[in-house]
């Protein structure tokens, strides 16, 4: 049996691409838990081998032997990275008692680092610096250490280098999480309370709990309830992570491991809920629980109308795996039937595109994402808008409040000047500039997120040549002077094409927005008035010339009034086929609009 003191509980922070998941199959190795036969053993969807990013976290249980004699468990918890899926991130931490810093050799401190390193020391958990990547020829180990003894104010003696590519350092890493890490504190004699940091669903057996049990015991077998959602189960096994399942009678205090109850549907496991069992109930949840909320909303429909029910069935599967989609049925005149669908963040709603189309072959259109806004009306009610489209009237409205985020940008200083032009362009504010070490710079500033919705992150990596490292956190909602922008086609309004823009830039947008569809649509056989207008008011036109017969080609010579005759014949028939005829919208202005520049 083992006792609670061989137990280290430990995830792995870093910023993208700083090579976490390489060492960790570095330390499986070590401990003999796998054979490596290929890359990344963590990261098991295709996607994330593509990217070289982590979407969803894992966890696994290591055995190994330390240099006293001892045999010790190790549980690695790793976290995804990315900005969007920070909320895993804090659920994955507060799971695990110390957390390794993995900084890139090549490249230092970057903004993911320093948000998720925080979030760590929120936790209070012991944190063991690591230099990855010292093998390549560009490393610069030295002025790294100085970046993260100035971060953690450590010792220099306290910073591991390491390599996950020729597997240099791993073993004192090793060494350091069992000497370091404090072992899990918790009363096995208590009821129990298990924190769920993941889920995972398989097609077989329901909804995979992943828990770390903080105080008691959950065996096999009894009945348990999940403490937010009030829903109880019967654990019909548990067990812990190797690189497969291994069921146990019982998880003990410490412990991280899996409950697997045959639930079918995932939105009733919340990450970050507790597991208590029903027969001796704790009293109160483990902290920090939240609904994990949407931030990015966009239309998503088939393309063919006659897959709309095989597009809800995707996303239903989809959301059993990744729980923090959410979509509700909406039509649209020019598109039909489809979802309105919400996303943690841009890169979220990137993946889940991708995903349909692979996993589920589901040719979409999405439409230009949004935020959601806050519209108070005259009479004080507050109504929560997902859609330009469900606006109330411009006359109802008091004010709108749209939702702003704290921007954290970490670069070098040859950089700051465009940097700046183009956060200040997006309306943001600056709150602080301070320098990292060196020739860093960290730059914090007030953006409202649908500001940095569209294509902010592209322009910055262009900017700074790839040199800036970006994150947020939501902030706050804000009284906002936002102007909703109709696209008109012969006095039609285009529903999918309308969009919540700030009164300042309304103009120039609704401008190239036209522009833009003028060269995409085809030409009738009448003419086309693309018109951008806020409420009653026309801020821009073009027109698309129609196509014509030349009727006067028969005219030879005679007096001029045959000529006008025929013209006149054409002309009321033009005006007769402008009554019956619709301009047909391609798919291409669709997705030119989201690529306006």
């Amino acid at each position: 049996m083992e006792t609670i003191n061989n137990i280290r509980n430990f995830c792995i922070i870093a910023h993208i691409d700083h090579g976490k998941s390489t060492l960790a199959d570095r330390l499986l190795e070590k401990t003999k838990t796998i054979q490596i036969t290929e890359g990344q053993m963590l990261d098991d969807m295709d996607l994330e081998r593509e990217r070289g990013i982590t979407i969803k976290s894992h966890a696994i249980q290591m055995g190994y032997k330390a240099q006293d004699g001892k045999d010790y468990i190790l549980n690695l918890i790793d976290t995804p990275g990315h900005v969007d899926f920070s909320y895993e991130v804090s659920r994955s931490i507060a799971a695990c008692e110390g957390a390794l810093l993995v900084v890139d050799a090549t490249q230092g401190v970057q903004a993911q680092t320093i948000s998720n390193l925080y979030m760590a020391i929120e936790h209070d958990l012991e944190i063991i610096p690591v230099i990855n990547k010292i093998d390549m020829p560009n490393a610069m180990p030295d002025e790294v250490e100085d970046e993260i003894i100035e971060l953690l104010g450590c010792k220099r003696e306290e910073i591991i280098r390491a390599s996950g590519k020729t597997g240099e350092g791993v073993e004192r890493i090793l060494e350091a999480v069992i000497a370091r890490i404090p072992a899990p504190v918790g009363d096995p004699e208590a009821p129990a309370q298990a924190l769920i940091f993941d889920s995972i669903f398989n097609s077989f057996r329901g909804v995979i709990v992943l828990c770390k049990v903080v105080n008691g015991c959950i065996k096999k077998g009894e009945k348990v309830k999940f403490f937010n959602t009030g829903m109880e189960y019967t654990a019909d096994e548990v067990g812990v992570l190797k690189m497969d399942m291994m069921p146990k009678q019982a998880l003990t205090t410490g412990e991280v491991g899996y409950i697997i109850s045959g639930i079918k549907t995932a939105t009733e496991v919340k990450v970050g809920d507790t597991v208590t069992s029903v027969a001796h109930p704790c009293r109160e949840a483990i902290a920090g629980f939240q609904e994990v909320k949407p931030m990015v909303f966009a239309g998503v429909y088939p393309i063919d109308p006659n897959d709309y029910e095989n597009l809800r069935a995707s996303l239903e599967k989809l959301q059993l795996n990744d729980a923090a989609l959410t979509f509700s049925p909406e039509s649209s005149v020019a598109l039909g039937f489809g979802f309105r669908c919400g996303f943690l963040g841009l890169l979220h709603m990137e993946i889940i595109q991708e995903r349909l189309d692979r996993e589920f072959n589901m040719d979409v259109i999405t439409t230009v994402p949004n935020v959601s806004y806050m519209v108070y009306d005259k009479q004080g009610n507050v109504k929560e808008v997902h859609n330009p489209s469900g606006l109330p009237e411009q006359t109802l409205i008091d004010h709108i409040e749209e939702p702003y985020i704290r921007a954290t940008i970490i670069t070098a200083a040859d950089y700051i000047g465009s940097i700046m032009t183009l956060c200040l362009d997006k309306r943001g504010e600056l709150i602080k500039q301070e320098y990292v070490s060196g020739n860093r710079v960290e730059l914090h500033f007030y953006i409202p997120l649908g500001e940095i919705v569209i294509d902010f992150y592209d322009k910055l990596k262009s900017i700074s040549k790839g040199y800036a490292s970006f994150d947020y956190h939501i902030d706050s909602f804000r009284p906002s002077k936002l102007a909703k922008l109709d696209i008109l086609l012969n006095g039609e309004p285009v529903d999918a094409l309308s969009t919540l823009t700030h009164e300042s830039n309304a103009v120039t947008f609704g401008r190239r927005m036209c522009e833009k569809l003028k060269e995409l649509i085809p030409r009738q056989q009448f003419d086309i008035a693309i018109q951008a207008a806020i409420g009653a008011k026309i801020i821009a036109r073009e027109t698309v010339k129609q196509v014509r017969k030349d009727v006067t080609a028969k005219c030879y010579g005679g007096d001029v009034s045959r000529k006008r005759k025929l013209l006149e014949k054409q002309k009321q028939g033009k005006k007769r086929m402008k009554q019956v005829g619709n301009v047909q919208v391609p798919q291409k202005a669709f997705l030119a609009v989201l690529k306006l520049d």
